[in-house]
C-alpha cells in the first residue's frame, strides 16, 4: 500500500512538473497577458472574500497574469486554463477560498479548462459563466459548496469534453438535456444530493470513459442502456437507492471496464455469470445490497482483479476457487458462506493489504494462518467466526497494521504478548478467551474493545478515556473507567 502510494506520488510529481513546464514556456516570451484576461481574473479575485492560504495572492494588477498561480496561457498571451486546488500537501492544513464564482470570468474568452478542486467555501449556484465562454471544454468543479439544481440548459454546453461537479450540494434531478453532451468522455456528478432516476438519454454519450453518479439519492432500476458504451472504463453507481437486478447491458463492457462499483444500493437477484468475462477488471464492488444465490464459477476467470467486495449480501455456498494472482483487498463478510478456511489464493497474495472475512464460517487455528507476505497488511477483520488459537505470531510480523478485528471467536492468548505497533488505530478482541493484563500501549489506539474476556489487574491510567463498554465482562479488571481496584 505504501509502495503504491509512493508510485502515485511520483506520477503526481511528474504531472506537476509537466504543468509547471507548460506554465514556464509563456514566460520566456515575456509578453503580458491580454487586458481582458487580466480584468476577468481580477474580477474573479474580487468576489473571493477570504484566501487564508494565499492561493491567488500572486494575482496582482500590472503583472503578467500568465505567471500567476494556477494560470496557464497559450502563446504566452491568452489564458486557456485556471487550476486552483485546496487539497493540502502531506502534513499541511487544508487550503481554501471563500466566495463565489464571479461572472467576470466571461471576459476570459479563450478559457478552455476550469479546475476548482477542494475549495470547500466556494459557494453559489451552477455557474452561468459556462454558457458564455465560447471555448470551454473541461470543467472540474469538485469538493466545493455549489448548490441548487443543475439547469436544464446544461444541454447547450455541447463543446464539453469533461464535466465533473462531484462533491458539491446540487439537488433535484439530472436534467434529461445532459444527453446532448455527446462529446463528453467523463461525466462525474458524484457526492451531491441528486434525486430521481437516471435519464435514459445518457445512453447517447457513447464516448464516455468514466461515468460516476455515486453518493446521491438516485432511485429506480439501473438503466439497461450500456451496450453502446464501448469505451467505458470506470462505472461508479454506489451509495444510491437503485433497485432491481444488475442490468444485462453491462456485459458488452467486458473488454475495457476496469472499475465497477454498484455497492450500497437495494439491488436484488443473482450475481450475473457474465461478470466472469470482465478480465480487465481491477475492482468489483457489489457490497451492501440484497443479492442472493451463489457466486458464479466464472469468477475463476478474474485473474487480474485487485479489489473484490461482496460483503453484506445474502450469498450462499459454494464459493468458487479463484485464480487471482495478487488480490489487494477482499471482503466477503456477512453473507451465508461457510468457507471453513482462508482460501489459498488469499494466503499466497504478495500484495494484500485488506482482508475482511467476518462471519464467513471460518474454522481455523490462527497460529496456522501463515501468509506468504505480511508487509502490506493494514486491515484484518475475522470477526464472528470459529477461530481458535493465538494471533500473536501473525500480528507481531506486521509492522504497519492499522486495524485488527476478531470479536466473537475463541482466541486464547496473553494480551501482554501482543506487539502494539505505532500504526495500529483499532483493536477489537471482544468476546474471546484473552487473558493477562491490559498493556499501557493500548492508550494510543483510537478504538479498543477487549470486553468479555478473562483479563485481570488494573487498567492503565493512560487508558482511562476508553469507554467502559470496552472493558466490561472481565471479572478481574479494575480501575477507571471500571470501579476502583481494592
Amino acid at each position: 500500500m505504501r509502495d503504491h502510494s509512493l508510485f502515485h506520488q511520483r506520477r503526481l510529481l511528474l504531472l506537476f512538473l509537466l504543468i509547471t513546464l507548460t506554465q514556464l514556456c509563456p514566460k520566456a516570451e515575456s509578453a503580458a497577458c491580454h487586458v481582458d484576461d487580466e480584468s476577468g481574473l481580477l474580477g474573479f479575485k474580487s468576489a473571493i472574500t477570504a484566501d487564508p492560504s494565499g492561493l491567488i495572492a500572486s494575482w496582482k494588477r500590472g503583472t503578467n497574469c500568465c505567471t500567476w498561480h494556477g494560470i496557464i496561457c497559450r502563446d504566452g498571451t491568452r489564458v486557456t486554463s485556471i487550476s486552483i486546488s485546496g487539497h493540502p500537501g502531506p502534513g499541511k492544513p487544508n487550503k481554501s477560498l471563500s466566495g463565489v464564482i464571479s461572472s467576470s470570468l466571461t471576459k476570459v474568452k479563450f478559457l478552455e479548462g476550469i479546475y476548482f478542486r477542494d475549495l470547500h467555501h466556494l459557494t453559489g449556484p451552477f455557474p452561468d459563466i459556462l454558457f458564455v465562454l465560447p471555448n470551454i471544454k473541461y470543467v472540474y468543479i469538485e469538493g466545493c459548496k455549489l448548490s441548487g439544481p443543475i439547469p436544464k440548459s446544461i444541454g447547450n454546453l455541447t463543446r464539453l469534453r469533461a464535466l465533473s461537479l462531484a462533491r458539491n450540494r446540487f439537488t433535484g434531478p439530472i436534467p434529461s438535456s445532459i444527453s446532448k453532451l455527446t462529446q463528453l468522455t467523463q461525466l462525474n456528478l458524484a457526492g451531491n444530493l441528486l434525486t430521481g432516476t437516471v435519464p435514459a438519454g445518457i445512453q447517447h454519450l457513447h464516448k464516455l470513459t468514466l461515468l460516476s453518479l455515486d453518493g446521491n439519492k438516485l432511485s429506480g432500476p439501473i438503466p439497461n442502456f450500456f451496450r453502446t458504451f464501448s469505451n467505458l472504463r470506470i462505472l461508479r453507481l454506489q451509495h444510491n437507492k437503485f433497485t432491481g437486478e444488475i442490468p444485462t447491458s453491462i456485459e458488452p463492457l467486458a473488454p475495457n471496464l476496469a472499475f465497477l462499483d454498484l455497492g450500497h444500493n437495494l439491488l436484488t437477484g443473482k450475481i450475473p455469470d457474465f461478470l466472469g468475462k470482465f478480465k480487465a477488471l481491477d475492482a468489483l464492488i457489489l457490497a451492501h445490497n440484497n443479492l442472493s444465490g451463489t457466486v458464479p464459477k466464472s469468477f475463476a476467470n478474474l485473474t487480474k482483479i485487485f479489489n473484490l467486495d461482496l460483503a453484506h449480501n445474502n450469498l450462499v455456498d459454494p464459493f468458487p476457487e479463484l485464480n487471482v494472482k495478487g488480490i489487494e483487498s477482499l471482503d466477503l463478510s456477512y453473507n451465508k458462506f461457510h468457507l471453513n478456511k482462508i482460501p489459498k489464493w488469499v494466503i499466497s497474495s504478495p500484495i494484500i493489504f485488506s482482508l475482511k472475512l467476518a462471519k464467513c464460517g471460518l474454522k481455523i487455528r490462527l497460529d496456522h494462518f501463515n501468509p506468504s507476505e505480511t508487509y502490506f497488511y493494514e486491515i484484518i477483520d475475522l470477526s464472528e467466526n470459529k477461530i481458535c488459537g493465538s494471533p500473536v505470531t501473525l500480528l507481531n510480523r506486521m509492522d504497519y497494521l492499522v486495524s485488527f478485528k476478531a470479536s466473537g471467536n475463541k482466541l486464547r492468548f496473553n494480551l501482554e504478548s501482543l506487539r502494539i505497533v505505532n500504526t495500529l488505530k483499532e483493536l477489537d478482541l471482544s468476546r474471546n478467551l484473552v487473558f493477562g493484563k491490559v498493556p499501557k500501549a493500548v492508550s494510543a489506539l483510537d478504538r479498543l474493545n477487549v470486553s468479555y474476556n478473562h483479563l485481570h489487574g488494573a487498567i492503565p491510567a493512560s487508558a482511562t478515556k476508553v469507554p467502559v463498554s470496552s472493558f466490561v465482562g472481565n471479572d478481574g479488571l479494575c480501575g477507571a473507567p471500571l470501579p476502583p481496584c481494592k
